[in-house]
């Protein structure tokens, strides 16, 4: 950035006289491992709510046998519901004092709340209750991710903020997609694990995770306190002193751009990333359930098997955040918006059931084992679950529609999986793209806490509604209306097309 290092008439007068091209390219490199650390703040935010997802389910059933799938519906829930509530708290906060405060403050509450995960087996009645409610508590710190957003839109001039909004969209889709993997690497240590007594700690493949996040909460609060410095820069990427600053001789971009910003364009964006963000909460929260009844896997297996396939994808995410970049430079943002929406479309419409093969039924492994009948008449479910060698798999019996649904194939699965890691990445970049550029050069964080708030908004719809749909009337109906919502964003999309526009194209003019 070489206007950093020039000196002529437009230098604010708020720079100190003894500002030197030295003392700017420190400021330069010290602005930058502040944003880095933004960046790893907004991935860890996100793998604090993946990195238990794909076991959340077995771990329910382990510490409390009452929870159901529509339980974890309302468990998946809590932590994005946290987050919404939170976001502004931290956001106003961030407004009136230095960001360092908030973010200590949300990495340390979701520090503890993640050690109130691991430890939610100990209370005798109720554990489910405790498991919702540390995920809740662990939402709520990530509500800094709006003084994230608000951090690096201060610290960016506006030629460098679209750059690092899509930087920190891509942090932020890779944790979500590799969370779930660290949990596959984890499941080497099986359900039982060890029992650490002197603390009275069960370290299995449920709890290892969230004492990882715990760790990566540690190293977080280290880098806020270390390398984390409070920097404000102009439209050009000047450094300024204050605040609450103001451009001097009448030059206030803000009230230029409030008449000029196409409100219908952000409304737009706002939808279009509550769908992106609703679909990709109903992927990561039915993925487990849907393998175990499909594909009558058991606990372990299921997070095993479904952490490499998230992990494998976390591995095509990279690329295709690579290939948008270029795509994006040739055929704009738009297109390749379009396009990722069309793919996510495909991945769902491949996971609708057809054919004669239907899903293994629960009570058909107690009919079918070899134990005597009247034995197992004697025994009950919970006895039978608690063994190992007799552990229940395949679709429960009290999800009717497992007996006249076909059976979703294995080939399905990985082919969504597949599509979905393609789709989902390219929307998450191009929505905060877009809609930084359409933004302009208006100071972003309000309208960045709207977008926040779309995301959890989404985030704590979808678990609950996929949980009771699926629970209720099966994949069919799930994955039907949740292809009717894309392609509501499709047609949605279309409509406004041509209001989709960087500002400074829509006011004829360059930044």
């Amino acid at each position: 950035m070489s206007q950093l290092s020039d000196s002529d008439d437009t230098t604010p007068l708020l720079r100190d006289a003894s500002s030197s091209d030295d003392s700017q390219d420190e400021y330069y490199k010290s602005r930058w491992k502040s944003i880095r650390v933004m960046y790893f703040t907004m991935f860890l935010s996100s793998v604090g709510f993946t990195i238990v997802i794909t076991s959340l389910w077995p771990y329910l059933q382990q510490v409390d046998d009452s929870a159901n799938a529509t339980f974890l519906g309302w468990v998946v829930a809590a932590y994005s519901l946290g987050q919404m509530l939170a976001s502004p708290i931290f956001g106003l906060w961030s407004n009136y004092r230095p960001h360092k405060e908030p973010l200590l403050c949300s990495i340390s509450i979701n520090l503890l709340a993640n050690i109130y995960y691991v430890y939610a087996y100990l209370p005798r009645t109720n554990n489910k209750f405790h498991v919702l409610m540390s995920r809740a508590f662990v939402g709520f710190g990530a509500g800094n991710v709006a003084v994230v957003r608000s951090f690096v839109a201060g610290a960016t001039s506006l030629k460098e903020r679209t750059s690092a909004m899509a930087n920190m969209s891509a942090c932020q889709a890779l944790g979500f997609i590799l969370g779930p993997a660290l949990q596959a690497c984890l499941s080497f240590i099986g359900e039982h694990g060890v029992t650490v007594k002197v603390i009275d700690l069960q370290l299995n493949m449920y709890t290892a995770p969230a004492l990882l996040a715990t760790a990566f909460c540690f190293i977080n609060i280290l880098l806020v306190v270390f390398v984390l410095r409070d920097h404000h820069v102009d439209e050009h990427g000047r450094q300024i002193q204050a605040i609450n600053y103001t451009l001097e001789d009448g030059d206030d971009v803000s009230e230029e751009t409030e008449e000029t910003i196409d409100q219908i364009a952000v409304l737009t964006s706002n939808v279009l990333f509550f769908i992106i963000m609703f679909i990709f909460a109903v992927f990561e929260t039915i993925a487990t359930p849907l393998s175990m009844d499909m594909f009558a896997w058991t606990r372990r297996e299921a997070v095993l098997y479904n952490g490499i396939i998230i992990c494998c994808i976390g591995l095509e995410s990279i690329l295709v955040f690579l290939v948008v970049k270029v795509a994006s430079q040739r055929v704009g943002d738009r297109p390749v918006l379009l396009a990722g929406l069309a793919i996510i479309f495909c991945g769902f419409f491949i996971l609708l059931p057809w054919g004669n093969h239907y899903p293994k039924i629960q009570w058909a492994d107690i009919k079918n084992n070899s134990m005597n009948s009247s034995l197992v008449s004697q025994m009950s479910e919970a006895a039978l679950a608690s063994n190992n060698s007799v552990e229940l798999t395949g679709c429960p019996l009290d999800q009717t529609w497992c007996q006249y649904t076909p059976a979703i194939h294995l080939a399905q699965y990985i082919s969504s999986d597949i599509l979905i890691g393609v789709g989902y990445p390219a929307c998450n970049v191009m929505s905060y793209t877009l809609y930084s550029k359409i933004l302009g050069p208006k100071p972003q964080g309000v309208y960045m806490g709207w977008l926040t708030a779309s995301g959890s908004g989404a985030r704590t719809v979808a678990p609950i509604f996929v949980s009771q749909v699926y629970t209720i009337l099966g994949p069919r109906w799930a994955f039907s209306l949740i292809c009717g919502m894309v392609l509501g964003a499709i047609i949605l999309l279309s409509s406004v097309y041509r209001r989709l526009l960087t500002f400074s194209v829509r006011h004829g003019r360059t930044m």
